[in-house]
């Protein structure tokens, strides 16, 4: 049995529990990470709100060694009919406001400007008081980009991300965070040599 089978064992004999971890969250989000580990150490989750099914999503929390992980424990999923599993984190429109301890980070006061090197995408993200030693603007950031663009593309399809504090002094057009991804698809695009929308 791979460790990808044990992990869905255990998730299906406790599945009740998980479906309403409102009830006891800190002691059934402390089991599930401890099973996620058992997996891979990198990999962690993210539950959607409670309907008729919840989305589960398996992320790399950003480590691209982790990928693979993710992708191998999404396909191992059994049918689960009250679940939508997900691997990696997806888009999400609007993006949300991103809290780490005492920061907060609204998007609507985040900019960006998209690079084009003529190979790969790249970003200059600007956040209000933005400083280049707390690591919890960085983080922040990079959660801003993955609710924005999905985590696979911002570790798979972009190259440079800089970080800068909103009246840093960079050349190129800004956008409000909420441009980005149909400006990033279309960029793409452009270097795939596709059509964004194909007949």
């Amino acid at each position: 049995m791979t460790i990808e089978e044990q992990f869905w064992i255990w998730f299906t004999r406790n599945e009740d529990d998980l479906f309403s971890f409102e009830r006891d969250q800190e002691r059934i989000f402390g089991r599930l990470f401890g099973e996620l580990q058992k997996v891979n150490p990198e990999l962690t989750f993210e539950f959607g709100p409670k309907k008729q099914s919840r989305e589960f999503v398996i992320s790399a929390g950003g480590i691209r060694s982790a990928f693979p992980a993710v992708v191998a424990l999404a396909k191992a999923a059994p049918a689960l009919p009250r679940w939508q599993v997900i691997a990696f984190r997806p888009r999400r429109s609007p993006v949300n406001t991103v809290e780490i301890g005492n920061l907060r980070i609204d998007p609507e006061v985040v900019q960006f400007t998209l690079l084009d090197n003529g190979k790969t995408a790249g970003i200059y993200l600007y956040i209000p008081g933005f400083q280049e030693t707390e690591t919890a603007f960085k983080q922040i950031g990079y959660l801003l980009l993955d609710e924005a663009l999905g985590e696979f593309d911002v570790e798979e399809r972009l190259g440079l991300i800089k970080m800068l504090p909103i009246d840093a002094e960079e050349v190129g057009d800004r956008h409000p965070l909420a441009d980005l991804p149909p400006l990033f698809d279309e960029l793409i695009c452009s270097l795939e040599g596709r059509s964004l929308n194909p007949s």
